[in-house]
């Protein structure tokens, strides 16, 4: 049976928008509402409280503070037999007159017009008893995803040069009551040989990141995020020992999910000792290591490839790719990821169809057995240097990628281009991206309906099954599932059905493919910049390989 809120202004005030808006979001939140309107009395509030057997009512003054004072004092002497018998109350108004309620201690929840929608959210999906305003945050992934929805939880990357910054920071961002996941951001000497300190450079230490080199520093850092709205955390598996420093993570930190590529994170990209065939191995296990436990997982593949130039369809079957490798190795809640900006030069439309393509491609996988949460973000490499620009940038590529109707939102500082995070920098941001977001859940146009954006969408989804075709055609061994077998796909990188043009010289690739921004999107083309079919492009990759 829904619970009952009665809401009004209170007395001879009439603004009554804040309290409809408050109705609004209790009546997504599961509630039943009562609306008594404008300039209400004190005896027809509680007269209506009774007779709908309200659980909750809220009152609303945003006139003079003086007159409201005493008027709130009246209504709360009047109204204590109520309060007494369970009835809940809640306060809103202006800063100064929410002052003023604080101190007559009668009410549970006072608001004062500056707070976010999913804030207010979280207080009326509360199980709070009367008189406390304590909110139980769940802490795991998809709890907290479906305890907050409509709004997507926020996810930003945090990591200061020494521990003492970090750990102070992580708690005033927990205080802020604004991000919800943590993501650590390690340095590479801990995401290498954390395991293995006398490899560690003492002159590296805090290069990247956090300069973690023990479980207490991991329990540290978790410890601070114990207040405020006690955010999720996670990072990176790391580069080297990786079941290792799973277990290390899930006893610490309580890793709410691992993030971890298919093709990076070894030799290829001079980030770990792996060589490629060997690292994809080890990926595999780690993502069935996580799996097994019913921990989530993300892989965090194509935009390693956007970032390196590779044309959209290569970024389109990697993340095929990922899915599809993430179910074969016993994940069952997958974290789809899609970088937007990347590589830069992409148009919004563009950049809409290849998310869109990634999309379309990964959602047969989907099943009781693999579910698919979407994640967003804004392009690493995409910022400008101007604060004012990048604070512009941020939240236009938030808008952009709310069209997806994402479950988290990677908020990717405006700071980026310039410096790493501080704990304001992080809250500023996710304040932005709060905005935006509360804007286009009000009612954003649908810019996935675009015919252009559909257009490119069929071309790259078409384009994306040549190219898989080609991967599936290279196998030696067709007892294997081409499609995860390492060697196999190790050899596509190889002969470069899978290549960017930065991989240029790189041991492990081809990395003779070029490609063009071309009307907005990323496309191969050859030597004198004309484009090139993907199914051009495979046919001579083949033959070559035959010859």
């Amino acid at each position: 049976m829904k619970k009952t809120i009665v809401a009004a202004a209170l007395g001879e005030c009439v603004h009554v928008a804040g309290v409809m808006n408050f109705l609004q979001l209790a009546e997504s939140a599961g509630w039943r509402t009562v609306f008594l309107g404008p300039a209400v009395s004190i005896e027809n509030v509680l007269q209506a409280a009774k007779a709908e057997k309200a659980d909750l009512v809220g009152v609303s003054y945003r006139l003079t503070p003086e007159t409201g004072e005493q008027l709130l004092g009246e209504f709360a002497e009047a109204a204590d037999d109520l309060r007494s018998q369970g009835v809940r109350f809640a306060f809103g108004g202006t800063p100064p007159m929410a002052e003023r309620a604080r101190k007559l201690g009668f009410f549970e929840k006072i608001f004062e017009g500056g707070e976010p929608s999913d804030q207010v959210l979280a207080y009326l999906k509360a199980e709070s008893a009367p008189k406390t305003e304590k909110i139980i945050y769940p802490q795991n992934t998809i709890e907290r995803i479906k305890w907050k929805a409509p709004f997507p939880l926020l996810r930003h990357h945090f990591g200061l040069p020494t521990m003492a910054e970090t750990l102070a920071g992580i708690e005033k961002i927990a205080e802020a009551k604004i991000l919800d996941v943590v993501s650590l951001g390690i340095d590479q000497d801990a995401q290498q040989n954390f395991f293995h300190p006398e490899k560690q450079d003492p002159r590296q230490k805090g290069a990247g990141g956090v300069p973690v080199r023990s479980r207490a520093d991991y329990e540290a850092l978790y410890a601070a995020s114990r207040c405020g709205n006690f955010p999720l955390l996670r990072t990176y598996s790391g580069t080297d020992d990786f079941i290792r420093l799973a277990e290390m993570y899930s006893e610490t930190i309580n890793i709410v999910w691992c993030a971890i590529p298919l093709f990076w994170f070894n030799q290829m990209d001079g980030r770990g000792p792996w060589n490629l065939e060997d690292s994809i191995r080890e990926h595999q296990r780690v993502m069935n290591w996580y799996g097994a436990r019913g921990i989530p997982v993300e892989l965090n593949e194509p935009h390693h490839w956007g970032m390196r130039d590779a044309p959209d369809v290569v970024c389109v079957v990697s993340a095929y790719l990922s899915a599809y490798n993430a179910r074969a190795f016993g994940v069952k809640n997958y974290i789809a990821q899609f970088m937007f900006n990347s590589p830069p030069g992409l148009s919004d439309a563009m950049d809409l169809a290849k998310m869109l393509a990634m999309l379309r491609l990964i959602e047969p996988l989907r099943g009781a057995d693999f579910r698919i949460w979407t994640q967003t973000r804004t392009g690493l490499l995409s910022y400008p240097l101007h604060l004012p620009a990048a604070r512009a940038h941020l939240s236009a590529s938030i808008y952009l990628q709310m069209a997806l109707k994402p479950d988290i939102v990677h908020v990717v500082g405006h700071t980026e281009a310039d410096h790493s995070a501080t704990a304001d920098d992080v809250i500023e941001a996710c304040a932005m991206a709060q905005r935006v977001i509360q804007n286009a859940l009000q009612g954003a146009p649908d810019m996935t309906a675009d015919p252009v954006v559909q257009a490119r969408v069929d071309e790259l989804v078409r384009e994306a099954q040549i190219t898989l075709q080609a991967i599936r055609s290279i196998s030696n061994d067709n007892s294997l599932d081409p499609l995860i077998t390492a060697h196999n796909l190790a050899k596509a990188v190889s002969i470069g059905i899978l290549d960017a043009p930065q991989l240029r010289n790189n041991h492990f690739a081809k990395g003779e493919i070029n490609t063009r921004i071309i009307k907005g999107a990323c496309i191969s083309v050859n030597s004198t910049g004309k484009s090139i079919s993907e199914k051009d492009r495979m046919e001579a990759l083949l033959v070559q390989k035959k010859e």
